[in-house]
């Protein structure tokens, strides 16, 4: 048998792809990794304009509990200390996010823990909810209806394409309560951006690795997986089987980017709209995630800001998110056994595995995929 060019192909230049690249190379692996896309970091792509990181593909901010994984990411950039701390904006009135003590403040004027949970719990006793039937039912059971409807309900019924009383129970098991004065978003003990931005700390990780972009892995499967022993696909897995069982359903997001002539826009990194009226889900002013100044540490006399409007996928569009379901679920659970016939090629990532990752997710995901892949091929040796 004549030896392959390649020990891995990894189909995908985003964060899964390029951690399992980076591991394989690290090992002496040969490693090529082609992306469709004219460009490396997949969807947590950033491009300088005027002076500021845009996050081209939606916000990315970095959060995690798990030292080695931030440790792993840290080898390839230096994080600033951006926390976040949304602002809810409900047909003009502000709100903070997470819900929490300056949220009641905002809603009720109340002033103690003591009286939000009060609040609090009147409302779900009121709402009389035992067993939640659907998303509304269950927000209703946990923060009571003036919180549903102001910062619940018209923002995920934009996010969703449905309505609360249509969409399952189990999206939202909890939502986070906090009877503190905390606008911190993530309970993660490390939290920030990359100071160059994530396209730098993505090219970073593939270092000495060959990447060929604008390649369509999928109009040439059987030429690229002749290239090599075996194949990371980090695509969407009923693409790569021809979409043979039927489509799976995802929500997609359209960007509207402006460059503004003025310093501030909103003062803030992210606004959500909260309101069904509003179009756009939230809005996102870029340069607040390096506190409004460029990598060189230089004030920018203007900003960027991005309207994100959710959609439903349509062939041609950018998969974001999957769709949570039971009917998803069962034809995700058709395709993974299809997939497990494919002995040379590992399904990785959000739309290899149909789920949603947060990204310190992706990257221990593709650590623990490269370890168990890299023990495999010395054992057969």
């Amino acid at each position: 048998m004549r030896m392959k060019a390649y020990d891995y192909l990894v189909v995908g230049a985003g964060l899964y792809g390029a951690v399992f690249a980076r591991q394989a190379a690290d090992a002496g692996k040969r490693v090529l990794v082609i992306d469709k896309r004219p460009h490396v970091a997949g969807n947590v792509y950033t491009q300088e304009t005027a002076g500021i990181q845009v996050h081209v593909y939606g916000a990315h901010i970095f959060h995690t509990n798990d030292q080695s994984v931030w440790d792993y990411a840290n080898r390839f950039s230096a994080f600033n200390r951006y926390t976040n701390s949304p602002v809810a904006n409900y047909k003009g009135e502000l709100y903070s996010l997470p819900f929490n003590m300056y949220t009641f403040y905002q809603m009720w004027g109340v002033k103690t823990p003591q009286e939000a949970a009060a609040r609090i719990e009147a409302q779900r006793q009121a709402a009389g909810v035992a067993q939640p039937r659907n998303l509304e039912e269950q927000a209703l059971s946990l923060v009571g209806r003036d919180i549903f409807e102001k910062l619940v309900k018209g923002y995920t019924e934009k996010q969703w394409g449905r309505d609360c009383r249509e969409l399952p129970a189990f999206i939202i098991r909890r939502l986070p309560v906090r009877f503190t004065f905390d606008n911190n978003y993530f309970n993660a003990l490390y939290q920030g951006i990359p100071t160059l931005g994530y396209t730098a700390m993505v090219e970073n990780m593939l270092s000495g690795i060959e990447v060929r972009l604008n390649q369509d892995y999928l109009q040439c499967k059987a030429a690229w997986n002749a290239l090599a022993d075996r194949v990371v696909y980090t695509g969407p897995i009923d693409a790569y089987f021809g979409h043979c069982l039927g489509n799976l359903e995802y929500r997609s997001i359209r960007f509207e980017t402006e460059v503004l002539d003025i310093p501030n826009f909103q003062g803030n990194a992210v606004v959500n709209y909260t309101d069904r009226e509003t179009p756009f889900t939230r809005i996102i002013e870029h340069k607040w995630f390096t506190f409004g100044r460029g990598i060189a540490g230089n004030e920018l006399p203007k900003t960027v800001i991005s309207r994100e409007y959710s959609s439903e996928w349509q062939p041609g569009a950018e998969p974001y998110y999957p769709v949570n379901d039971e009917k998803n679920a069962a034809l995700y659970r058709r395709y993974l056994s299809l997939a497990e016939r494919e002995s040379t090629v590992l399904f990785g990532g959000r739309l290899g595995e149909y789920r949603y990752y947060d990204m310190d997710q992706v990257i221990a995901a593709a650590l623990r995929a490269a370890g168990q892949a890299l023990q495999a091929g010395e054992a057969k040796k």
